[in-house]
């Protein structure tokens, strides 16, 4: 089943110096990240709106195959190092959540 990690930026950036850099490292790692743990970013800042609630500052929504593979990204030491620049640059909230089956 596939599985998804959403990240939402509930304050704005108050280190854009941070925030570069982890920008940087994902990209640098971004052809990596794919063909490792088969990311697919399906939402990457785009516009967006509230229904219901707060909106939010960003939102970035990430494809995985499954939830064991979200995890395994997550938890990778590249993407550990990278998520120490973006923790406190602003205020986040990360979800992972189970697809449907295909």
């Amino acid at each position: 089943m596939p599985a998804y990690i959403i990240v939402y930026r509930e304050s704005p950036v108050r280190d854009e110096t941070a925030i570069a850099e982890y920008s940087r490292r994902n990209r640098e790692s971004a052809a990596a990240f794919q063909q490792q743990f088969g990311i697919r970013p399906l939402v990457v800042y785009g516009t967006s709106q509230a229904l219901e609630g707060d909106n939010p500052d960003g939102v970035v929504m990430l494809q995985f195959p499954s939830i064991e593979k979200a995890r395994a990204w997550y938890a990778s030491p590249a993407y550990q190092e990278a998520l120490a620049f973006r923790k406190n640059a602003a205020e986040w909230r990360v979800v992972i959540v189970e697809g449907l089956p295909e």
